[in-house]
Formats: structure tokens, C-alpha cells, sequence
């Protein structure tokens, strides 16, 4: 048998180290079989001059189970990916690897400005859901023709932030 030195600060390093990895596994990594977390279902929000498209991937997932809604400038997608499952006398052995996630899933996006949520439009193609809604006309671009001394008038793209409480009229 061996004496050795007690080294206090090689403790603290393994319980900082062990502390690490027990707020990474809660916080960062999403637990398997915990569904979807609020990062877990993939968006891409892009904006046009008219519109904004919301592009989100919900492979394996059925059309009437995706439910989509608007309210101000806040789009909600929310969904539930299911389990396929057959009859216990038909599967035989047992998982080795079971990584796939099922049980529902939500996500929120708060957009710049409102939209026009009767006019939105979803399609699903392929496992990728694309959604389009359409600005209010108030957070649209305007061209204002500025006129000069002369009476000449030239006209300039002049963004103009219109709230819900300007009547947007030059």
C-alpha cells in the first residue's frame, strides 16, 4: 500500500467539472424521449418587402396534426409527432438504439411587425412546412414624392413606421 498526498484543489476541479455537465445535460442538450423542446422544432424566418416566410421542418409528421396560429405579431406552430406502433405479437427482440422523438411540440415567434393573419398561407411539402403571412400595410415600405421649390416632384422610397394607431396617409 502506497501513501499519497491529499490534493484539496484536484476535488474542487472534478466537482466543478461534474457540475459542468449536470447544467449542460439539463439546460443545453434536450433529454430523449422528452419530445420537443422550444428549440427543437427548426425555424427559418425570412423577410420580404411584402411578407414574411416561416420555414419549419416537421419530418414525419401528418398535415392535421401541425395547428398554426397568429395572434399580433406572434406566430405559434404546434404539433404532435406519433409513435408508430404495431402489435407486441408481431415485434420481436429488443431496441438497441431509440433516438427518434415523438409527443407534441410547440413553437413561438414574435415577428417585427403585425400581419395579416386572414391572408396567411401554409403549405407542407416533403416534411417542411412553409408559412407566409403577408405584412399589414402599415409596416409596408411607402414611396412619398417630395417636391422641390420649382413644383417638381421626385419621388423616394422613404420607410415610414405606421402603428396600429396612424392612419398611414401622407
Amino acid at each position: 500500500m502506497s501513501i499519497s498526498r491529499w490534493d484539496p484543489f484536484g476535488d474542487i476541479v472534478s466537482l466543478r467539472e461534474a457540475m459542468n455537465n449536470l447544467l449542460e445535460e439539463s439546460f443545453v442538450r434536450p433529454r430523449p424521449g422528452q419530445g420537443e423542446t422550444a428549440a427543437g422544432l427548426a425555424l427559418d424566418v425570412r423577410e420580404t418587402a411584402d411578407a414574411f416566410v416561416v420555414t419549419a421542418s416537421v419530418p414525419g409528421v401528418d398535415p392535421a396534426d401541425v395547428d398554426i396560429t397568429v395572434l399580433g405579431d406572434t406566430l405559434q406552430i404546434r404539433g404532435e409527432r406519433r409513435e408508430e406502433r404495431s402489435d407486441e405479437s408481431d415485434q420481436e427482440g429488443r431496441w438497441l438504439v431509440r433516438e427518434r422523438r415523438f409527443g407534441a411540440f410547440q413553437r413561438a415567434v414574435s415577428l417585427p411587425t403585425a400581419v395579416k393573419a386572414d391572408a396567411a398561407n401554409a403549405e407542407f411539402k416533403d416534411g417542411v412546412l412553409t408559412v407566409t403571412l403577408p405584412k399589414a400595410d402599415q409596416a409596408k415600405p411607402r414611396t412619398i414624392p417630395v417636391r422641390t421649390s420649382s413644383g417638381q416632384s421626385r419621388a423616394q422610397e422613404i420607410e415610414v413606421s405606421g402603428g396600429p394607431d396612424q392612419s398611414g396617409s401622407a
